[in-house]
């Protein structure tokens, strides 16, 4: 393990490690975005401190206070082991995934084991990050499970951090896709691609779904303007219909490999009530997302 900090700050990745079957996928996605931009890449595998089996002491409430003490001091003894072995898990992971990395050509890499929940966790490791990595679902869900990770929400909501949502398989991107709204999110989204020229060689699709009108196609001709000034190759459209329905669409009949947006453009509540484009990408796009906030 290389423990020395990358020379530039700003090309530095978190990937989350967690066993899963997209783990692998968030090494080799991490692997090559890291490669372009000849980041340091820091594999970060947590160890929740929610016991899966709840709480332990409760199954001691019925009993006498004799075996009950012999009880909790088993059970005390047998959460040791379960925290050891957590932990050796944990190391294990983080080796594989270490080699991983290193077998794809990146060097500069730093394994951090930790205790703790995902959004606490970013919270605290974002700020010298450029770009974070995680996997669509987690190790206790099936990879063809309609739920998506239980954590992953909250993350994506959490950080003000470039977040890429690894599909299950890793393929090496030719092209991708950006859903253009106008909005914030959007124009960040074009900011950090135009100020990456690294990327540059893989065509760009610039797609605004909905009503057309005056505003919207400028904003779509200005963003589509920024990339091609920064090197891009773009074709930028105006595609009428429901942006779930026009990004699923495109998608497919562009046959791009990785898909730009904006994340969660509002509140709970509504995304709520009337469903959330976000959510719904995420569920249904079997490519790697790469999400703005």
């Amino acid at each position: 393990m290389n423990d020395k900090p990358s020379s530039d700050k700003r090309n530095h990745f978190i990937a989350l490690v967690d066993g899963s079957t997209y783990s692998e996928s968030v090494c080799d996605h991490a692997a090559w975005f890291a490669h372009r931009a000849g980041a340091s890449v820091s594999l970060v595998h947590l160890i929740s401190r929610r016991s899966p089996d709840g709480d332990s002491s409760n199954l001691s409430g019925n009993i006498g206070l004799g075996a009950r003490t012999a009880l909790l001091s088993e059970l005390a003894e047998l959460d040791g082991k379960r925290a050891k072995l957590a932990q050796q898990r944990g190391r294990a992971i983080l080796s594989d995934a270490q080699e991983r990395l290193s077998e794809a050509g990146i060097e500069d890499i730093v394994t951090r084991l930790r205790h703790g929940e995902v959004v606490e966790t970013l919270e605290e490791m974002e700020a010298d990050a450029d770009l974070i990595l995680i996997g669509k679902r987690g190790e206790g869900q099936a990879v063809d499970s309609a739920h998506l990770g239980l954590n992953l929400e909250r993350a994506i909501r959490a950080t003000r951090k470039p977040m890429l949502v690894a599909s299950r398989k890793f393929h090496e991107p030719e092209r991708f896709l950006i859903a253009f709204d106008g909005g914030r999110s959007a124009l960040k989204a074009i900011d950090f691609i135009a100020a990456r020229p690294h990327y540059s060689d893989l065509e760009c699709h610039l797609v605004s779904a909905g009503q057309s009108d005056t505003a919207r196609q400028r904003q779509l001709e200005g963003a589509a303007a920024v990339l091609r000034k920064a090197g891009f190759t773009v074709i930028a459209d105006h595609v009428d219909g429901t942006p779930e329905q026009v990004l699923a669409r495109e998608v497919e009949q562009r046959a791009v490999d990785l898909v730009v947006m904006g994340a969660y453009g509002h509140s709970r509540i509504r995304n709520f009530i009337i469903g959330s484009t976000t959510t719904e990408m995420i569920r249904s796009c079997k490519l790697p997302i790469l999400l703005f906030r």
